[in-house]
């Protein structure tokens, strides 16, 4: 009966120190690089405060500018979660998107150009109803414009959703 305990305790410590090395080598699928990007943007965190799941999808346009005399190359375009979607509208208006979740369904690449001086919109478009009934309270989700020097601009919006 002693050797059961013994072997049954040493398998859950065993079990739990797995999960932990495992939970310290995850990663954000929209990890930050560390490097920030020569992007700058009028706001980069957006509040809606509370909203209604009944409401349907809410929207946010963030102005991002290329502050610097080189051109800067975008390979992809990204958010944190698939009630999320992203997109990115040009100067004359074409509208590229949407960009989601890496690794929960394709995400098309971005392959966008900012020019030296220039500005372009990212619309991040948030589904309350997404994660169902279950989706109530405090959401932070985050878009992230990566470059090809892996230098990043984080957006982050954040609400709380009501029934």
């Amino acid at each position: 009966m002693k050797k059961t305990i013994i072997i049954t305790l040493l398998i859950v410590a065993g079990l739990i120190g797995l999960i932990w090395l495992g939970s310290k080598n995850q990663k954000s699928p929209v990890a930050d690089s560390g490097i920030k990007s020569a992007l700058t943007s009028s706001e980069y965190v957006y509040d809606f405060g509370s909203i209604s799941m009944k409401d349907g999808d809410v929207t946010k346009e963030f102005t991002v500018t290329n502050g610097t005399d080189k051109d800067i190359t975008f390979p992809t375009l990204v958010t944190s979660c698939m009630c999320t979607k992203a997109y990115f509208v040009s100067p004359d208006g074409k509208t590229k998107g949407p960009f989601g979740m890496p690794g929960m369904g394709y995400v098309p690449p971005l392959d966008e150009t900012i020019k030296a001086g220039e500005s372009r919109i990212v619309r991040a478009v948030y589904d309350p109803n997404a994660h169902g009934p279950a989706g109530v309270g405090v959401i932070d989700r985050f878009i992230t414009l990566t470059d090809t020097t892996g230098s990043s601009l984080k957006l982050e919006i954040k609400a709380v959703v009501t029934p």
